[in-house]
């Protein structure tokens, strides 16, 4: 599956999730180390403003340092992230090369990465606020192959991933890929 195949699976996951998102959950502690829920939709809202900047070849605009921090980070998220869909899905953006935060590289590999981020941050945001988050079996097993090549040791700063943990036995396909990028599952 191709990561604009990924993306069609996953845009609605988010939006289910972030749908479900309260102002009561938004300093909820998330699986992501040092991330609440307004962390992980901020986090996620920056990350989109510049990935999809960077798939149109366009520089990152600048973003207030307050935009996290309101009630509206969930609308806001959710606008962005349909942006970075957008962007992604535009003609010629899987083949340009991208200027991603660990150093340039081809659009379609960068939009895994985009694809990877969101699936795994749409899992910390529903085990935060006790939703739901089913993907389909077929979406996490490509972007748990994918982590697994793509994710080297030196990403694993403890930032952008922490060490692989154990998830436990009868893990989801979900939680088994979650553990994969650090989270205790």
């Amino acid at each position: 599956m191709g990561p604009l195949e990924q993306l069609d699976q996953l845009g609605p996951l988010l939006g289910q999730v972030a749908s479900g998102v309260t102002p009561a959950d938004l300093d909820s502690p998330t699986p992501c180390a040092n991330f609440t829920v307004r962390g992980v939709l901020d986090h996620m809202l920056r990350g989109a403003s510049g990935f999809a900047a960077a798939f149109r070849g366009e520089p990152a605009p600048q973003l207030p340092d307050d935009i996290g921090d309101g009630p509206d980070v969930v609308a806001i998220a959710g606008a962005k992230l349909g942006d970075l869909i957008a962007a992604i899905q535009s003609p010629g953006a899987l083949d340009r090369t991208v200027a991603a935060p660990f150093g340039e590289m081809p659009g379609e590999a960068f939009a895994r990465f985009v694809v990877l981020d969101g699936l795994v941050h749409g899992w910390d945001l529903a085990v935060a606020t006790r939703q739901s988050y089913e993907p389909s079996d077929e979406l996490v097993a490509d972007v748990e192959a994918f982590a697994r090549q793509a994710i080297a040791d030196p990403m694993r700063d403890g930032d952008t991933f922490a060490a692989a943990t154990t998830a436990p036995a009868g893990a989801t396909p979900i939680e088994r890929l979650a553990a994969l990028t650090g989270r205790t599952v």
